[in-house]
């Protein structure tokens, strides 16, 4: 199985897979519209890789084959002020 994967144009770090390159018929209207104009990043051969940076191979493969596309989002920021005021046990 090949994808392309594009990049956000106006989300940062934000990365929709589809099955074919500049294809976009899967993609519901109003993620396009989110989405803003892809950018190709790149052409990937899923069948010969193990891992994605941070997204799941399997997950990536089986939205391809259940929705035609994958939203690859950035993980939440952490805040690092309650980290650190977990990890002293305060308590308010």
């Amino acid at each position: 199985m090949i994808c392309a994967v594009y990049k956000s144009s106006r989300k940062a770090d934000t990365y929709l897979f589809v099955k074919k390159r500049d294809v976009f018929d899967d993609v519901p209207a109003p993620l396009m519209d989110m989405f803003g104009a892809p950018t190709l990043v790149m052409v990937v051969p899923l069948s010969k890789r193990d891992h994605l940076g941070i997204a799941d191979i399997e997950k990536v493969k089986a939205a391809l084959d259940e929705k035609g596309f994958y939203l690859q989002i950035p993980p939440p920021a952490i805040n690092l002020l309650d980290q650190h005021k977990q990890e002293i046990g305060f308590k308010q």
